[in-house]
């Protein structure tokens, strides 16, 4: 792997898109305060909709014409979405950001075990090998039945489980199902569930400050979600891939700056697992694909719609 001009751009993309997502996690956070969680997703999903829409319609993309086969993915899309957006909130809500955050970045490793079991894609043992010690590794930061033990960590596992869904049926889409519409159907389905779910809990006031502290996350979320777009296109992947995990240290610094949150050493100790684990099967599969003459391509990805940030 060569060094380059695209490398450094696509990894700048990259570092920007994880900048955008920890600010959202961070401003959904701040939120919780004074809202409940479906009022959050409500909120929250209405202005992304609109964003997205705008978007789609700037391209093209608000309708389209789709298969059964498609629409069928594009539920379970959904479901998982909906599902790993609900556990992940509910534990960002009442754990530290930075712990959250690190429990997440176990996704690659979990998605590489999901699709050698259930898509019969080829995983060596010594992948094998990187997902069962980047698993030990979310033990770690979890710690269950030590006194720094949260229950509200499995809720970050079980975002896990729906997530791995979200993106296996991701790749199942064929191309003719854009991108920004696939986002799109999810956002405007997160947005009905919070709705019709807050009708069954109290509804909190909503302040100028927690709605502009909404839609901001909104605006970060989709500038996230942009860049992930734009580092996926410039660069190899191999060399750009390992830098979303720099979205750990931007959640240690804003949970510290903004909610005084210290990283004990075992969260620090279980991250560095989950990281070094994550970035070696990236490598893995870059020379997988390059002994099968295969083009560098982003691992796990649809070839339609990317993974966006619950």
């Amino acid at each position: 792997m060569q060094f380059s001009s695209d490398n450094a751009r696509g990894a700048t993309y990259m570092v920007a898109c994880m900048v955008g997502y920890v600010l959202n996690d961070a401003m959904i956070k701040l939120a919780s305060a004074d809202l409940g969680l479906f009022q959050t997703v409500f909120l929250r999903g209405g202005v992304i909709s609109l964003l997205i829409g705008i978007l789609a319609w700037n391209r093209g993309q608000l309708l389209c014409r789709l298969s059964k086969q498609d629409w069928r993915l594009l539920g379970l899309r959904i479901f998982g979405e909906l599902g790993g957006t609900v556990c992940f909130l509910m534990a960002l809500f009442n754990m530290p950001l930075a712990n959250a955050t690190a429990i997440m970045q176990a996704m690659p490793l979990a998605v590489t075990l999901a699709a050698a079991l259930f898509l019969g894609e080829a995983v060596g043992w010594r992948r094998y090998s990187a997902i069962l010690i980047g698993f030990l590794g979310v033990l770690v930061i979890v710690r269950p039945g030590t006194e720094g033990f949260t229950s509200y960590s499995f809720w970050a596992v079980g975002a896990l489980g729906f997530l791995v869904l979200r993106d296996l049926t991701t790749r199942r889409f064929s191309e003719k199902l854009p991108s920004v519409f696939a986002v799109l159907m999810t956002s405007l389905a997160a947005t009905v569930m919070g709705g019709v779910a807050s009708v069954a809990v109290p509804w909190n006031p909503v302040t100028l400050q927690s709605f502009l502290l909404l839609t901001a996350a909104a605006v970060f979320l989709l500038f996230g979600y942009l860049f992930s777009v734009m580092a996926m296109r410039v660069g190899e992947i191999g060399f750009v891939s390992p830098f979303r995990y720099t979205v750990l240290i931007w959640a240690i610094i804003l949970g510290y700056l903004v909610f005084g949150d210290v990283p004990d050493g075992w969260m620090l100790l279980g991250s560095l697992i989950v990281v070094g684990m994550g970035s070696y099967t990236f490598y893995r599969e870059r020379q997988r694909r390059a002994q099968e003459g295969k083009p560098d391509v982003p691992p796990l990805a649809g070839p339609s719609a990317p993974s966006t940030r619950p």
